[in-house]
């Protein structure tokens, strides 16, 4: 069973990379089936440099969690292939000797074989970690609950939770640490063969979306109703109850047409993304807006907002996404970017960040900030590991 899982993913994977040459340059085909005039797809330069920050605070992380999981606290440098593989292994060498703030390297004489270990002041720092994941509990909870209800029966495979896990912030033992902790809201049941996450119990008080709560909370939540004619604002953004935050990358010049195109869909009403996909007709322009909005709280759930094009698709049937995922995001691309930085595209939710910076941090992301602070950088990418 987990061999035709990992065989669905390569396959979502494929039509992914297939798909990710339509980025830069995505042609589209009119109703007569001729080519339309080339369609630019605006880079997000920002966006593309959170991708290149990470890397080093993620390194970081990752050599600190695996010398915490070693039974003196302290790794050999023998040791080190074997933990990363042999070719990252001279990237963790060359991080273990940049930031002698964070890593201390003894050993190596008499006896003693050559080790890596935090420095008093990184271990100090690193205790603020329990107190961290203790904050994110709550959240962890409330999120993996709201996940589950925006599917179509209420449940998913618990194997595709684990895919997602670091996006969401899940500890690996999370079993264990919260979903047979809190028995109330969540169980592991069989259905034909396959392990599957379930929700125990509905709370309509969850299923609010994010949009909804950030408009609620800058007072945008307003009826357009007896408004005769509105103003189009240049930036795509309409005030509206269905409405959504538009940031267009700089480059990106509408006409009047096209943002009067764009002012009809904004006003536009759509179902909530809680309520069962199964209810609604696939054609449904109405339907297709409320994807958007499946989409979007989706990566609204995850701690950087953020989430790989393949895992996203790979969640295909649980929330009746559109076949041609990216396509239907770069359609988007006021409210998604996706960047082929780094080893695989990624989808962004653009409204969560403000240039490189990721807007609203949860607990774990702000200790993450606060250890890689200790190599002297001033700003971080937010990156798990």
């Amino acid at each position: 069973m987990m061999k035709r899982s990992i065989i669905a993913w390569s396959s979502s994977a494929i039509r992914c990379q297939k798909l990710d040459s339509m980025l830069v340059s995505a042609r589209q085909l009119s109703n007569g089936g001729k080519r339309s005039k080339k369609k630019i797809y605006h880079r997000d330069y920002q966006l593309d440099k959170v991708m290149d920050l990470q890397k080093k605070p993620s390194l970081i992380l990752q050599l600190k969690s695996i010398i915490q999981s070693q039974k003196h606290q302290r790794l050999l440098l023998r040791d080190l292939e074997k933990e990363v593989g042999f070719v990252a292994k001279w990237n963790f060498m060359s991080i273990i000797e940049k930031y002698p703030s964070i890593f201390r390297v003894g050993g190596g004489s008499g006896k003693e074989l050559p080790f890596v270990t935090l420095t008093g002041k990184a271990e100090k720092i690193a205790r603020e970690e329990v107190e961290a994941r203790n904050l994110m509990e709550p959240i962890l909870v409330q999120n993996l609950r709201k996940l589950l209800m925006l599917s179509i029966d209420c449940r998913v495979p618990l194997e595709k939770v684990e895919l997602i896990g670091n996006e969401l912030g899940l500890p690996q033992d999370f079993k264990k640490s919260l979903i047979f902790k809190y028995p109330e809201y969540f169980s592991i049941k069989d259905v034909n063969g396959r392990a599957y996450l379930n929700l125990e119990s509905w709370d309509s008080s969850l299923a609010v979306t994010a949009r909804e709560e950030r408009f609620g909370h800058e007072g945008m939540l307003q009826s357009a109703g007896g408004q005769k004619k509105l103003r189009i604002m240049k930036d795509g953004n309409y005030l509206g109850p269905f409405a959504f935050k538009m940031c267009y990358a700089a480059g990106f010049r509408p006409n009047n047409s096209y943002l009067e195109e764009l002012q009809k869909w904004q006003k536009m009403e759509f179902p909530s993304p809680y309520l069962n996909a199964r209810r609604f007709e696939v054609a449904d322009p109405k339907t297709r807006k409320r994807v958007v909005a499946v989409l979007h709280e989706l990566l609204s759930l995850t701690m950087e907002k953020r989430m790989i094009s393949a895992k996203l698709d790979a969640f295909h049937s649980e929330y009746r996404l559109p076949s041609k995922l990216l396509l239907c995001l770069i359609k988007h691309h006021g409210i998604f970017y996706i960047t082929n930085k780094g080893a695989r595209s990624t989808v962004f939710l653009k409204e969560a960040y403000d240039g490189t910076r990721l807007v609203n941090k949860c607990p774990i992301l702000m200790f993450n900030d606060k250890f890689v602070a200790l190599s002297g950088r001033n700003e971080t990418s937010h990156v798990t590991i």
